[in-house]
């Protein structure tokens, strides 16, 4: 009997609990489900944001949920935000939208989607890069190695390579031909070997070019730099130098040994160390040439030049150096006026030089002048040196 009534005591306590756990229940779901269960809205998806200037474009897709009747995105810590209302159909649903004004910089994205009664879904949280004025200084024309006018009259711009990460995109380039017919082309930028060829080219005018920028691939926005004037080198040698190239011409007053005076030149006395002859050698298929030792007297301040007026308008001039064993100093020169600087002054008395070894220099002219253009020399032992070619190119 004893036990019995011990069983009935447990019974008991077991049915108070319960009754107990079940009237707390029913407390918690009357405190935090008022009004029935909760709705979470079919969120949005396959959300991709597009980075911009000062502005981001962000699109996605309804695919599920039918009573979704807007979205919003928030940004800026959910202090700003922007509402867009959809109007869902029985298929799939683009959402897209532009966000402008934007501070340059990473910048992160919440968006909810909701339904008429207000409910909202849980949250997709995206980031992008937004471009401005500090991206905008960063990008600079894409520079140009080398340019020059074709044989057929094209000219031909050699870029300079870049990192495929670079953001060149394109570059515009104006131009006029010899029709005078004004050209915009846009080139296809690729980061190394790119050549470009503009047909029929008219011969001493610039090429007006920009670089256009695409931030990232996906980027709903251009950069451009400013326009830069660049000049097409093109050879001018013949229309001012006379016997410029191999087989160089002597004069004929100067005979048949192997130095001679060379035609067309000026060639200061220094130079005619062999028996009043120098200038010009029969080595290497004939050659412009300086040698002293071996028998010859130094060449101190040596200069040998041609003469003549160019407009204004940026040069360089170039040579072809062929055999040589000397210590200088020796320089090529461009000095305004109808003779050249001896060796001490060339830096300080020339428009343009450079050491033999270089083998060119440019120089500007602001004005049409009178230049001297040619070879200063102070070789004083055994030491010589030849030029193939001289080249005098405009751009």
């Amino acid at each position: 009997m004893k036990q019995y009534k011990i069983i009935a005591y447990y019974i008991v306590a077991l049915l108070v609990l319960t009754i107990g756990a079940c009237k707390k229940m029913d407390d918690y779901k009357d405190k935090y489900m008022k009004g029935g269960p909760i709705v979470y809205p079919g969120k949005i998806d396959g959300v991709k944001v597009f980075s911009g200037k000062n502005r981001v474009k962000i699109t996605g897709l309804f695919t599920s949920d039918l009573n979704i009747v807007k979205y919003r995105v928030f940004w800026n810590s959910r202090q700003d935000s922007v509402e867009i209302s959809v109007k869902r159909t029985s298929g799939v649903d683009t959402a897209k939208v532009t966000i402008p004004n934007l501070p340059e910089g990473v910048m992160s994205f919440e968006i909810r989607t909701y339904d008429a009664q207000g409910h909202t879904s849980v949250p997709v949280d995206t980031v992008a890069n937004v471009y401005g004025d500090l991206y905008q200084s960063s990008c600079i024309n894409r520079a140009i190695v080398n340019t020059a006018i074709q044989p057929d009259g094209s000219a031909s711009i050699d870029w300079a390579d870049v990192n495929a990460n670079s953001g060149i995109k394109n570059m515009e380039i104006k131009y006029t031909d010899n029709s005078n017919k004004a050209h915009d082309t846009l080139i296809t930028s690729v980061p190394t070997g790119l050549t470009t060829i503009l047909p029929n080219f008219k011969i001493g005018n610039p090429i007006s070019y920009r670089t256009l920028y695409q931030p990232n691939a996906t980027a709903i926005d251009i950069f451009y730099t400013a326009y830069q004037t660049y000049g097409i080198k093109y050879d001018v040698t013949s229309k001012y130098f006379i016997n410029y190239q191999q087989p160089f011409a002597s004069t004929a007053a100067s005979g048949t040994g192997r130095w001679r005076n060379p035609t067309g030149w000026a060639v200061t006395s220094p130079v005619l160390n062999h028996g009043g002859y120098g200038g010009w050698a029969s080595d290497n298929k004939t050659v412009l040439s300086m040698e002293s030792g071996w028998g010859a007297d130094p060449v101190i301040n040596g200069k040998m030049f041609q003469t003549f007026i160019l407009p204004a308008g940026n040069y360089s001039f170039s040579i072809t150096l062929g055999s040589n064993d000397y210590t200088g100093p020796v320089y090529l020169v461009a000095a305004a006026g109808s003779t050249l600087p001896d060796a001490a002054l060339v830096p300080s008395n020339s428009i343009g030089f450079a050491p033999l070894s270089v083998q060119h220099f440019d120089f500007t002219l602001s004005q049409s002048t009178q230049v001297s253009i040619g070879f200063v020399s102070n070789i004083t032992s055994d030491e010589n040196w030849q030029v193939t070619a001289v080249t005098l190119m405009q751009k």
